[in-house]
């Protein structure tokens, strides 16, 4: 029990609720695209660290190395290499142009989502939140 709750109890009085009902009747078009490109832009990163991380763990434990020996023996194929059509720098620019259009398109349907939903209020009067103080 916090502090704050035992000097609640002590003053005998109990505070009331106050609750607020607010209507959310436009939203920034700048605002909402600025929003939405850093969070495609963290989503950008995410992904090009993570195929880094993905990347490094399956060459190190060999299953590059092991999926050329069954791919090789399934296609009777000894020159077959999977890690060559798989190496960093492939990988890397790979999710590295996915990122970049992740962030572009993102950006784009950020906007989009914003002019959509100001037309929307229009015909429906906007979206109807309450708060309460507890």
């Amino acid at each position: 029990m916090s502090v704050a709750e035992k000097l609640q109890k002590k003053s005998g009085r109990r505070t009331s609720a106050k609750q607020v009902r607010l209507k959310l009747v436009y939203v920034d078009f700048w605002s909402a695209l600025k929003l939405s490109f850093f969070v495609a832009l963290a989503l950008g990163i995410v992904t090009v660290v993570v195929a880094a991380l993905l990347w490094i763990v399956l060459n190190s434990t060999g299953i590059f190395i092991s999926l050329d020996g069954i791919l090789g023996d399934l296609f009777g194929d000894p020159t077959f290499s999977i890690s060559k059509d798989f190496s960093f720098t492939t990988v890397m620019s790979f999710s590295a142009i996915i990122g970049l259009l992740n962030t572009v398109i993102f950006t784009v349907l950020g906007g989009v989502a914003a002019v959509l939903y100001n037309m929307i209020v229009k015909i429906t009067g906007g979206l109807l939140v309450g708060f309460t103080n507890a």
